[in-house]
């Protein structure tokens, strides 16, 4: 469960709209029924008639409708500007160490730090600032660069120390994993969210909305599923994957030409490549996918595979609906998968 930062700090940034906590937490006005990202600049409520929510989704179930002028469910996902300064530095010096006080000197509250980087990373700021070191350490190794030069230059004081941190993200020794690679971990913006990506050099192995409840419980089955350990990091499918994915919301791409490395049960593969057949802005039933595959029976199994989905949106399991045309389920949410079909329908070929 995503923790919200103390009351007193949202209420402090809904009443200044500092838009660095858009994304963090949402705001739902009772007078009005409305609810608002942090920075809306709307007149703001009485403090006692506010309350507050760690996604759009528990809003909306709280009979919350989204504000029409700061529209929160169309956030695009980018990263405040501190965090992006923070992510600056890292890509621009893996080796650089930043302490809770370099932190401060920066401006930036380590509390915060911890709190953004679980939410879109699952893991602290310090955690990932370590495993995107020993990424980068990784792929050096696999070079051909000797461990102890790759250990000083990762910022590590001793190869011992470098040897061990490694063991426990890669789950081996540095010459054992040179002939093998991790599943890198990226996030790309869009108008549903942040979405996380994850890729091999083979291809995209995971898009998931960075909101979604257990996405640490699917980061542990996809790497239980494909046998590496996952590390922050970026390759050409993630860059590609970013760049069409852009276009797919500007309505300029209906298909996505990218290698997927899809793994699950012989019947999951089977509904998964089933899907890629439904045509872009159409809808089709769990029975005509079930029918699709040669089990028109098995409906429900076809919806728990439906719900197994790792490649949300490529895989579009958001075109599959009840048998009387309602929306059915969606593990994103279910004003995600209208918002996605209200798109295609928008831009399908006349």
């Amino acid at each position: 469960m995503q923790t919200l930062p103390p009351p007193a700090e949202m209420r402090r940034a809904f009443l200044s709209g500092d838009a660095s906590y858009d994304g963090v937490f949402f705001t739902g006005v009772r007078t009005t029924g409305i609810f608002c990202k942090p920075s809306c600049t709307a007149r703001k409520p009485r403090p006692e008639n506010v309350e507050f929510f760690a996604t759009p989704r528990q809003a909306l179930s709280s009979g919350y409708r989204p504000c029409k002028r700061c529209r929160p469910l169309e956030a695009d996902g980018r990263p405040p500007a501190w965090v992006e300064t923070l992510v600056a530095r890292i890509e621009a010096d893996p080796g650089l160490r930043l302490k809770a006080g370099d932190l401060r000197a920066a401006g930036v509250d380590p509390a915060r730090a911890r709190r953004w980087f679980l939410k879109h990373h699952g893991m602290t700021f310090q955690a990932w600032c370590r495993a995107r070191r020993l990424a980068q350490a990784f792929r050096s190794i696999q070079e051909g660069s000797s461990v102890t030069s790759v250990a000083m230059d990762s910022g590590f004081e001793s190869e011992s120390g470098f040897r061990s941190a490694f063991a426990r993200l890669f789950g081996g020794t540095p010459k054992q994993a040179a002939s093998g690679e991790p599943i890198l971990l990226d996030w790309a913006p869009s108008p549903v969210g942040p979405l996380v990506l994850g890729a091999t050099e083979d291809g995209l192995c995971l898009l998931e909305f960075g909101d979604r409840r257990m996405l640490e419980g699917k980061f542990d089955a996809l790497a239980a599923r494909l046998g590496a350990p996952l590390a922050p990091g970026r390759n050409r499918w993630i860059e590609a994957a970013r760049a069409q994915l852009a276009e797919y919301f500007r309505g300029e791409r209906r298909d996505f030409e990218l290698p997927l490395v899809v793994r699950g049960t012989a019947f999951q593969e089977k509904v998964w490549r089933a899907l890629l057949e439904i045509p872009y802005g159409e809808t089709w039933s769990y029975r005509d996918v079930a029918t699709r595959i040669g089990t028109p029976s098995a409906t429900r199994a076809v919806g728990t595979a439906n719900g197994r989905n790792r490649l949300a949106i490529i895989i579009p399991c958001h075109r599959v609906v009840n048998a009387d045309g309602k929306l059915g389920g969606y593990g994103g949410g279910l004003w995600r998968k209208q918002h996605l079909l209200d798109l295609e329908r928008s831009h399908r070929p006349g």
